[in-house]
């Protein structure tokens, strides 16, 4: 869904550590700030500290632009918090979310065989992301087939197969490159990475999603490289040929083995990427004057970038309607809300807290409480090379 909030976006310089006082340096107004400076101000563009926001009616975000000319520092609308009971706010949304600029990949075990000595058995693989499904329909569909291993059981009818021998069957099958040279050969390993977790009756084939390759960035300024995308896939395991897979379900009848995703891909969120294209999306919303992002930036110097390449940032999200409700009064209208976000360095973890502590204090108890956490992993140990893996500690829903 589109937002059309008057959004202000404040991209802290990195290595900041405090906040504005009005102490010295003396900052005792919006005005004194300096080229990138970043801080809370009251309702009379006094300092706002923890400890003095509540009593304010309204506070402001503000920074020091590099170019002064024609504007003032750059300022949000007026924002009122509730941090405690019986009291009115103009917040609408309120959200945290912390940097993880490295993206899970989806992890699927194939577990729970039940193939009989000698049994045709087919594994497909259905992956999807944005880019793969404007190439194939419904995704990228690829199936291997298997004989399971016989038995030599004598007399005594076995029922199952050696569960630990189908799993290496299927991973050297698997592992196979595609034939020839056309591109179109895509293989499994262009995409997926399989091995054997544990040994016996107990086996199991674990695929991973690789991650994404990243997209070209162009030299032009006024591009727009910025591209999120998550490969995930669907993975079907069943009895006979792959000519029986539907192309949207398999056949419940046919499976022969449990398919459980243990960790599923995620988007990277506060890259540098994201943050430097959204000082470019909200430009205009926060510029005086040369409100057209011009392709060479000698012709703009108004555009200010304090985004560091390859940094991670956590991003504070705060949406609020007009405080004085009684310029609606007259005519016909639209409301429009705005928004401020404001992004802090990972790398900053003081400025952070600093950040943190002046929110719960305007805001509420859990305005310093992010929505996400990045994933943790651990080691595995493997049965077929590679000799280790990494899994997720915690399932992502």
């Amino acid at each position: 869904m589109a937002d059309f909030s008057l959004t202000t976006l404040f991209v802290v310089p990195t290595g900041s550590t405090v906040l504005p006082t009005q102490a010295a340096p003396v900052v005792v107004s919006t005005q004194d700030l300096g080229a990138g400076a970043f801080g809370f101000f009251r309702n009379d563009y006094t300092v706002a500290t923890a400890g003095n926001v509540a009593a304010a009616p309204y506070f402001y975000i503000a920074q020091g632009r590099q170019n002064s000319y024609l504007q003032g520092s750059k300022r949000s609308d007026k924002i009122k918090g509730c941090p405690a009971a019986n009291c009115t706010s103009n917040i609408t949304e309120f959200y945290k979310v912390v940097g993880c600029p490295t993206a899970a990949v989806q992890i699927t075990d194939v577990s729970n065989w039940t193939v009989q000595c000698g049994d045709v058995v087919t594994l497909t693989l259905r992956a999807h992301s944005s880019y793969i499904d404007t190439l194939y329909f419904n995704g990228l569909t690829k199936s291997v087939t298997v004989q399971a291993p016989c038995c030599d059981c004598g007399a005594d009818p076995c029922a199952d197969v050696d569960a630990q021998a189908l799993v290496d069957a299927f991973i050297a099958k698997l592992r196979e490159q595609a034939p020839g040279n056309n591109p179109d050969n895509t293989s499994f390993n262009t995409y997926y990475t399989f091995e054997r977790i544990g040994s016996g009756a107990a086996s199991i084939l674990r695929i991973s999603g690789k991650p994404l390759t990243k997209y070209g960035v162009p030299c032009d300024v006024a591009a727009f490289p910025h591209e999120y995308d998550r490969m995930w896939f669907r993975t079907f395991v069943y009895e006979g040929p792959a000519t029986t897979a539907d192309f949207i379900v398999n056949d419940a009848c046919n499976e022969v083995a449990d398919a459980t995703i243990i960790q599923r891909a995620s988007y990277p969120t506060g890259t540098s990427d994201e943050i430097r294209q959204l000082e470019k999306n909200y430009y205009s919303y926060q510029a005086g004057y040369l409100k057209h992002l011009y392709r060479m930036a000698g012709f703009n110097q108004n555009f200010e970038s304090y985004v560091v390449d390859g940094a991670a940032y956590t991003t504070y999200y705060l949406k609020y309607n007009e405080i004085d409700k009684t310029a609606y009064n007259w005519g016909d209208y639209i409301p429009e809300d705005s928004m401020s976000i404001i992004a802090v360095n990972n790398a900053d973890a003081a400025l952070i807290a600093l950040i943190d502590a002046f929110l719960v204090a305007a805001l509420g108890a859990t305005a310093a409480v992010a929505i996400n956490a990045c994933i943790t992993t651990t080691s595995t140990t493997t049965g077929v090379p590679p000799a280790t893996t990494t899994t997720t500690s915690t399932l992502i829903p």
